[in-house]
């Protein structure tokens, strides 16, 4: 690697965000299936006075008039709400928090009647298979969709040799799973919880209560797909038979909208909190939260904690983009008011970056490598404007700041 390279077209220039501590080196949402090897990134907005949009929205929710978003919530919900035992709403998730939050609030509080449904982790925790269980036994009916377990390591594998991304069969199953299941069981409507550019996406995506349809939805059979960075139609000359990738497919753009099913987010309606989520799922379902105190690579301990693999789905952001699991959450708690941005810039600089060891050699076994190769990937993932090699070890050039 010269020492001029950028890699994955990141910007130059690395700065933080003057309120919360977010580089302009954070990963913007963007489907998943149009992801090629080596492509460049798109990333999270800033405006010219070095304020990421992340927290501009989250000032501007302050003006919002939450009493009339959550009479919108009511009036769509009276819109779709049945009354004859057939469900009503499709709720998506692991039975973490967050789904929990919005599944037990639909039902209870607006009458609603969900099915949840969830796209199983690739390995998963005996917290994360208690916290699932306890989802179902608060009172809902769940749908768990178990992938091929052959294809989706395959897949795992090759995203993260190709795209330095092991988590990215997860997050296109998570996308494809509610539309799927509003089709399957003839159900209009769908509530995910948060929307994502309320933390690193640009101001306008927090516009519209509706999720675009492009993170599930292809225009054509003919537009050009990629999982794990390889073609589609590349896919048997990795082990992978392409009549097993059906889970994984978008659906067509047309006969989607023709449908007429609404995606929703729930944060449109509420002023969003992951910690009042926690708290609300920890009294109304038994949610536990990390029984080691706190997780890998963070100082919080209540996210992120179904699948085996979410540590090291972190970890690679980190050596991508010079920012982990603690700054995600740093981020989202200095927006909230919950600590200072001095605290926030000594918790990242503490913990962003921990190795997560505990789950490493099953990751390893799940993905079929030695950890040789493994560390070969992750040091060739390392931008030179990032990182560099100082007395035997790899030195970020930019510590969060």
């Amino acid at each position: 690697m010269s020492s001029t390279e950028v890699k994955w077209g990141l910007p130059k220039e690395v700065i933080f965000c003057k309120r919360c501590v977010m580089s302009n080196q954070r990963p913007a949402s963007s489907p998943e299936f149009r992801k090629q090897a080596n492509a460049p990134t798109r990333t999270s907005a800033f405006g010219a006075d070095r304020v990421c949009d992340a927290c501009r929205y989250a000032e501007f929710k302050k003006t919002l008039d939450w009493d009339d978003r959550e009479r919108q919530l009511r009036e769509l919900c009276d819109r779709y709400r049945r009354n004859d035992a057939r469900y009503d709403v499709i709720v998506p998730g692991s039975g973490g928090k967050d789904s929990i939050f919005v599944s037990h609030m639909l039902k209870t509080k607006y009458g609603m009647n969900p099915l949840t449904v969830t796209w199983a982790p690739h390995i998963y925790t005996e917290i994360g298979w208690r916290n699932m269980q306890n989802w179902v036994r608060a009172g809902f009916d769940n749908a768990l969709v178990t992938p091929n377990a052959k294809v989706h390591a395959q897949l795992t594998r090759l995203a993260f040799e190709k795209l330095v991304n092991p988590f990215q069969p997860f997050i296109i199953g998570q996308k494809n799973v509610a539309p799927r299941a509003a089709l399957q069981y003839a159900v209009d409507l769908i509530m995910y919880g948060e929307n994502q550019a309320e933390c690193h996406d640009s101001f306008e995506q927090n516009a519209s209560p509706l999720m675009d349809p492009s993170h599930f939805t292809r225009e054509s059979t003919g537009e050009p797909l990629f999982f794990g960075g390889v073609p589609f139609d590349k896919l048997a000359t990795e082990g992978i038979d392409p009549r097993e990738m059906g889970p994984y497919l978008p659906l067509l753009r047309e006969e989607w909208d023709a449908k007429g099913i609404e995606v929703h987010y729930f944060s449109y309606y509420m002023n969003w909190s992951p910690q009042a989520s926690y708290y609300y799922a920890k009294e109304n379902a038994g949610f536990e939260s990390n029984p080691d105190g706190r997780s890998e690579g963070t100082y919080s301990k209540y996210a992120s904690l179904d699948d085996r693999i979410d540590g090291q789905h972190y970890y690679t952001m980190y050596i991508k983009f010079g920012q982990g699991r603690a700054m995600n959450d740093v981020c989202r708690d200095i927006r909230d008011g919950i600590i200072s941005r001095e605290e926030g810039v000594a918790l990242c600089r503490r913990f962003d970056g921990e190795f997560p060891s505990k789950y490493f050699n099953e990751v390893l076994d799940y993905m079929g490598i030695s950890e040789e190769r493994y560390w070969e990937v992750i040091d060739s993932a390392r931008s030179s404007h990032l990182w560099e090699h100082r007395q035997g070890q790899w030195v970020l050039k930019h510590p969060t700041s």
